[in-house]
């Protein structure tokens, strides 16, 4: 069989066929081919990769941005041994950096990963002794919450019941209190009282959605739950190389395994069968069909719907909320935050407009339809952990590549008018970051060989029309909780669909958004299941 023969008349059939070549989808193919099926990707970019490409943005530049993802924290080891990859995740020193308005001037406190002991001054000096132990508390309540979900995120779904009855101490309980029965925003207005302080551990449930503190569906628990169980720990790494070497590493054990990948050919339906399954897909040499017994889909869920030809509505619940925005900087900036080095603030998540109160503003005036006049965002520069991802030449000259991810910036904001809305809300960054900084932050943007800065910003809007997120939500859907929604969920992976053999292999399976892997491996266990190859 040859990638570009003739299919009409008789389909190539595999075990199986993955539509969508992001990591998830090569994470399922990778375990399907080891234990011995026979497996085809199918990918409609030039490119293997999805949103979890690297790409040269600044093509006058030999530097590799993660166009669209960014950090890895959900990740589990296990998958990284299991096949056989060599990505290295490195720790960054500094976890956060938070800049605040003070009796007129700005201010900001340092989270670090390495020392205990600077993060202990810092919040000290927000409000004593009693704001330490308060921020201590709620670090043992989420590091007890990470140790009741993360060893089952590799499992099959447990029911809510199995969870509660497992919760081995006071901690836990509480912890699961606070994190699954309440609003998100009682245990943070509980233990800390600074605003800023409270802004800061209140982000890790908006990045991506559209939520408050008190949201009654607890949206923001979910998406909390996300960004901090991650390891056990809730630490991000950086992938050394940035997110092309996870997928090239994936794409070379998929060929050492045997796994067949089609670039450039889209996949327009899936003819479901009781013993096969047909994927039609237009390529430039016309239509191609493929064989399978099972098909796995790693795309979003109006994706699947249109695949197998049905109805997809979008649920306002699922509104993604998110700008992000890639740079190059010639060097970085100074900032005007006594006592704050710049390469500190600059290398973990820099947060700007994040205050607790000033968040509840953003939110209110973006839930209304209006921009918010300060809106929030944070902002991490992978280089200075990883100077891989830069030729050397860049690296010796001071250069870094910086990424910003906004909050309070839902889909409804852009739909209408994106281009005049894209450049008002860069136009607003760039404000909020002049007032932080000890100098012009656009001066210390790099610019192409044309004059342009070296600036690209994607909309919630934008990544809807290019990548088919649902109303550009990252997750692909509202994120879910980690346990079985139905009692009919439970001991199931999680990623069943209305059809039999087509399963989801993507960010909206139940446990499904960020760089994990999870969805691709549940998909993956699914299909073994199936096989009774487990």
């Amino acid at each position: 069989m040859t990638a570009n023969a003739s299919l009409n008349s008789t389909s190539p059939a595999f075990d199986v066929v993955i539509v969508g070549s992001g990591h998830n989808g090569l994470i399922a193919a990778n375990y399907l081919a080891r234990a011995g099926l026979s497996v085809a990707v199918i990918e409609s970019k030039s490119e293997l990769g999805g949103a979890t490409q690297s790409q040269r943005v600044f093509p006058d530049y030999d530097a590799w941005l993660s166009r669209y993802s960014y950090l890895i924290s959900l990740l589990p080891q296990r998958i990284l041994q299991d096949l056989g990859l060599q990505l290295r995740l490195l720790p960054r020193r500094i976890g956060s950096f938070t800049a605040f308005e003070q009796d007129a001037a700005q201010r900001g406190f340092l989270v670090s990963n390495a020392s205990p002991e600077v993060t202990r001054d810092f919040i000290c000096g927000l409000g004593g002794t009693a704001e330490w132990q308060g921020y201590q508390e709620f670090a043992a309540l989420t590091q007890e919450i990470a140790k009741v979900f993360w060893p089952t995120l590799l499992q099959p779904l447990k029911s809510r019941q199995a969870f509660e009855s497992s919760l081995s101490s006071d901690l836990q309980r509480r912890a699961w209190d606070c994190f699954v029965r309440r609003p998100l925003g009682e245990t943070i207005e509980s233990c800390v009282q600074h605003d800023a302080l409270r802004g800061l551990l209140m982000t890790d449930g908006k990045i991506g959605v559209h939520t408050h503190p008190h949201d009654e569906s607890l949206l923001q628990n979910r998406c909390f739950l996300y960004h901090v169980v991650g390891g056990g720990n809730g630490q991000w790494m950086v992938p050394q190389g940035g997110m092309r070497a996870l997928v090239s590493q994936l794409e070379q054990q998929g060929l050492m395994r045997g796994v067949v990948f089609h670039r450039g050919w889209k996949a327009l339906q899936v003819e479901t069968g009781p013993q096969q399954h047909r994927v039609y897909c237009e390529t430039d040499l016309g239509e191609r069909t493929l064989a399978a017994t099972h098909v796995l889909v790693n795309a979003a869920p109006s994706q699947l719907a249109a695949m197998l030809g049905q109805a997809h509505a979008p649920c306002v619940a699922n509104e993604g909320s998110v700008v992000k925005v890639n740079m190059l900087l010639r060097r970085l900036p100074r900032l005007c935050v006594s006592g704050i080095d710049a390469s500190d603030a600059f290398t973990g998540s820099f947060h700007v407009d994040e205050g607790y109160t000033a968040m509840l503003e953003s939110y209110r005036q973006a839930d209304t339809g209006q921009l918010p006049l300060r809106p929030p965002f944070e902002m991490y520069c992978h280089s200075l952990t990883d100077p891989s991802i830069l030729a050397t030449d860049l690296v010796d000259r001071g250069f870094h590549t910086l990424t910003l991810f906004g909050l309070d910036v839902p889909y409804r904001l852009f739909a209408q008018d994106n281009g005049a809305q894209r450049t008002e809300v860069l136009h607003r960054y760039f404000a909020a970051m002049d007032r932080i900084c000890d100098e012009s932050f656009v001066d210390c943007l790099a610019s192409d060989a044309s004059g342009e800065l070296c600036v690209e910003i994607k909309t919630a809007f934008d990544l809807e029309q290019e990548l088919g997120l649902d109303q550009g939500n990252i997750f692909h859907n509202a994120p879910s909780w980690f346990f079985a929604d139905s009692e009919s969920a439970e001991g199931t992976w999680g990623v069943e669909t209305s059809v039999e053999r087509v399963y989801i292999a993507g960010s909206s399976a139940q446990r499904g958004g960020a760089v994990s892997g999870v969805p691709g491996f549940s998909a993956a266990m699914q299909v073994l299941q199936d096989r009774d190859m487990l």
